[in-house]
């Protein structure tokens, strides 16, 4: 089964078997993710950490296929029941569904009404009708009739004999197969409301009549009809037949499985019985069946996208420019509680706190002005961050104005304050701020996330981050597998210096364990900082294994060797050593030297142990030693005076922030406190199928405001910067009403719902 394994991956991935092979092997072996992809790349050429990741996740799905697959065939095995061509059958299934739809009359069943009729002697009756049909029912059955069986008379003999057939055509793999084709090419998903729940479930009403193809079903759609009938307020069905004219009596689907079976229905004495076994079948069995497992299928497709965005959106958080080593003053804004400060310098460590009121209800501008002129001067401050919570729009005001007043250019940024308190109760805000108050340690994480996103939201459950799209609707150990996952390629794509490393983020460094993370700190806090990677060897329970996976990622700035303080691996230093030798300099003096290693050749330098791809990446690591992948720090500025949703006009050109981006478009902050809807057919002139074709999480964009609604909190935004108001109004009312199909949460939200945002946000639709 292994070798089917390897084929089926390298199909799937496009690559050569022999790569999957290796890339198994590593895996098997205990290498992770992050390392294989970046210090095996000789050995699986060149797979990344994306097609490493699908590959791990399709591997984990095919061996408990093929594991279910040995369960199967020993089962029906001891049976007696397996033959030559079953076995082919079994062993050929690609699907967890096609190999349980073989195995279906051979599993273990409570008995069945056609159990018991056959235990009653009616499997030749119904062999004869099904396959004679110029039998006479009532004749052909009155042999059959045994009352001290259970069978009292000829109806009761043809009642148990259609439901022996009704069981075989519902076991019959071949059929099931063929329906389910044909199912997923025509059959439709209608929600309908339930009767009285109109008023309750208001948010649902896009769905309370509605219809489209199970197949094509976007995840937002999908899972906003699933919790609508989670709540009771919707009701779902799979139509098979949705062209079909209301008047007919007989499915499609009921004429496919006569001529499946290859059954001419007409006027024979035994016709009308064995239209109603396959009516029966159809309607009773294999529909309620199909069903079942097309909604399961979809809710899991629905899941698998929904997790996919949030994974994507999370990424672009956590690679998000870092402002950098600065001295941050944070504010976590607030009203009657005040606005609670902290300073950090530029290593994270907390310099100061205080409380101010400068807002509603107290407007104490002149003491809060007087406590953030003491810190800036005193701490050198060059940074500030907003919480973007309640109250930021006008913390900020006051901190711009304050700042113009006193004449000072210290940059002023709305950070997002997701799961900043969710830090700020956690066990290890505590253990890092035991005196601390809890609110006060939310402004620490704020300036913090502004300094290095990553270093401080790995402190963080990535679910509490807020970039998700329907995020407790799906499977929460999928979610937080595949999130784990994005974290840990992020911190090891940047790398992390290990003399100021937190515990959270070391744990996210390939190859180690939490256990080995607070073990790192204890022995730098106990023999102060490490001065080369070899000294990893000495923190307790961290092996050679363990070195060898994290050593790469791990970052010895100012060390007794240079190379430690770049990305390449210890395993290679002596490939270093060989470079630099050949090219008379000294290792010391190679780092960094971008002219003379972009004149080498790797070809040059590759021997036996190191191939020309080991050496390409450690001389690319060479020139540009420790390098950050991510992008320069620039920020939005928001617009004066607007600082409400009642602020907002329609015409506005504003510069936002994009804090989530979805299969329907974009929600982006202009400062109002509610995030606006940039639709999919509104983010640029040119068709777009995916919006993160064109932003993604932490983009700074410019935008026109199409419409606002107060009262539902909504606002309909546009990056395509010609459109108008009016001409968007206009467009919207010529669209045909099957087109108008704009889905979007009530407002920017992980748990909001993926409803259509009013005709307004449809309106928003491609010239």
């Amino acid at each position: 089964m292994h070798t089917s394994i390897i084929q089926t991956l390298a199909q799937e991935l496009n690559v050569a078997p022999g790569q999957v092979n290796t890339a198994v092997t590593l895996l098997d072996d205990g290498n992770t993710v992050p390392f294989i992809a970046r210090y095996r790349k000789e050995a699986t050429q060149g797979l990344d950490d994306s097609q490493l990741r699908t590959l791990e996740t399709r591997l984990v799905y095919l061996r408990e296929l093929d594991a279910r697959r040995d369960t199967i065939l020993k089962s029906i095995d001891e049976q007696g029941k397996l033959t030559e061509g079953l076995r082919r059958d079994i062993v050929a299934a690609e699907s967890k569904n096609r190999l349980e739809d073989l195995y279906l009359p051979y599993k273990p069943k409570r008995r069945t009404k056609g159990q018991i009729a056959i235990e009653a002697g009616l499997e030749p009756l119904a062999d004869t009708l099904w396959h004679d049909p110029s039998q006479t029912p009532e004749t052909t059955a009155a042999p059959f009739v045994v009352p001290d069986k259970g069978v009292a008379d000829t109806k009761a003999a043809l009642d148990g004999a259609r439901a022996i057939m009704m069981e075989r055509l519902a076991e019959d793999a071949s059929l099931l197969e063929t329906l389910r084709q044909y199912l997923k090419q025509y059959a439709v998903l209608r929600a309908t409301v339930v009767a009285g729940q109109e008023d309750a479930g208001a948010k649902f009403k896009d769905y309370f009549d509605h219809q489209e193809s199970i197949a094509k079903v976007p995840s937002h759609r999908a899972l906003a009809m699933l919790r609508g009938r989670n709540e009771g307020v919707l009701q779902l069905a799979l139509i098979a037949d949705p062209d079909q004219d209301p008047a007919s009596k007989q499915s499609v689907c009921e004429t496919m499985i006569a001529q499946h079976y290859q059954l001419s229905l007409g006027s024979a004495p035994a016709d009308r019985w064995r239209q109603q076994v396959i009516a029966f079948a159809w309607r009773v069995k294999i529909l309620m069946h199909l069903e079942t497992e097309f909604m399961a299928n979809l809710k899991e497709r629905a899941e698998n996208d929904a997790i996919d965005v949030f994974a994507a959106n999370l990424k672009d958080v956590l690679m998000a420019a870092p402002a950098g080593p600065r001295c941050t003053l944070g504010i976590d804004p607030g009203l009657r509680t005040g606005c609670k400060v902290a300073v950090v310098d530029g290593t994270g460590k907390l310099l100061d706190t205080a409380t101010i009121y400068p807002t509603a209800p107290r407007h104490d501008i002149d003491g809060a002005s007087k406590v953030l002129r003491r810190f800036i001067k005193s701490h050198n401050v060059s940074l500030i961050a907003v919480g973007n919570g309640t109250a930021s729009r006008e913390t900020e005001s006051f901190v711009t104005t304050l700042l113009k007043q006193a004449d000072l250019s210290i940059q002023t940024v709305m950070v997002s304050e997701a799961g900043a308190s969710v830090y700020s109760a956690s066990e290890l805000a505590a253990n890092e701020f035991p005196d601390l108050d809890v609110s006060l340690r939310g402004a620490v994480s704020i300036a913090r996330r502004l300094q290095d996103p990553l270093a401080e939201l790995v402190k963080i459950d990535p679910k509490s981050i807020g970039v998700g799209q329907y995020q407790h609707d799906v499977s929460q150990h999928q979610l937080a597998k595949k999130l784990d996952a994005v974290v840990e390629d992020c911190v090891n794509a940047v790398g992390v210096d290990v003399n100021i490393a937190s515990a959270p983020l070391l744990t996210r460094v390939a190859g180690l364990s939490q256990t080995m993370a607070q073990n790192i700190v204890a022995f730098r806090d106990e023999n102060g900082r490490f001065n080369d990677r070899k000294t990893l060897l000495k923190v307790p329970r961290l092996g050679p294994k363990a070195y060898e996976q994290c050593a790469g990622f791990l970052r010895v700035m100012d060390g007794t060797n240079p190379l430690d303080r770049s990305g390449v691996h210890p395993e290679t230093y002596p490939l270093v050593k060989h470079i630099a030798q050949k090219t008379s300099k000294a290792v010391d003096a190679l780092v960094g030297n971008t002219g003379l290693l972009q004149s080498l050749t790797a070809n040059d330098y590759a021997n036996d142990t190191f191939g020309a791809i080991t050496v390409a990446d450690v001389l690319s690591e060479l020139a540009k030693p420790g390098r950050d992948p991510r992008p320069e720090f620039k920020t939005a500025t928001f617009a004066d005076g607007i600082n409400q949703i009642s602020d907002l006009k329609p015409g506005m050109q504003l510069e936002g922030v994009v804090t989530n981006v979805t299969h329907f478009g974009a929600f982006v902050d202009v400062g109002v406190h509610q995030d606006g809807l940039v639709h999919i057919s509104a983010l640029s002139t040119r068709f777009v199928s995916d919006p993160r074709e064109v932003v993604k999480a932490g983009d700074v964009v410019k935008v026109k405001v199409m419409e606002v609604d107060v009262a539902r909190k909504r606002i309909g935004l546009s990056m395509r910067l010609d459109d108008t108001p009016e001409a968007s109004e206009a467009n919207a009312k010529a669209r045909p009403t099957k087109q108008r199909e704009s889905k979007a949460p009530k407002q920017q939200s992980s748990s909001s719902l993926g409803g259509s945002m009013a005709d307004a946000f449809a309106r928003a639709k491609r010239s």
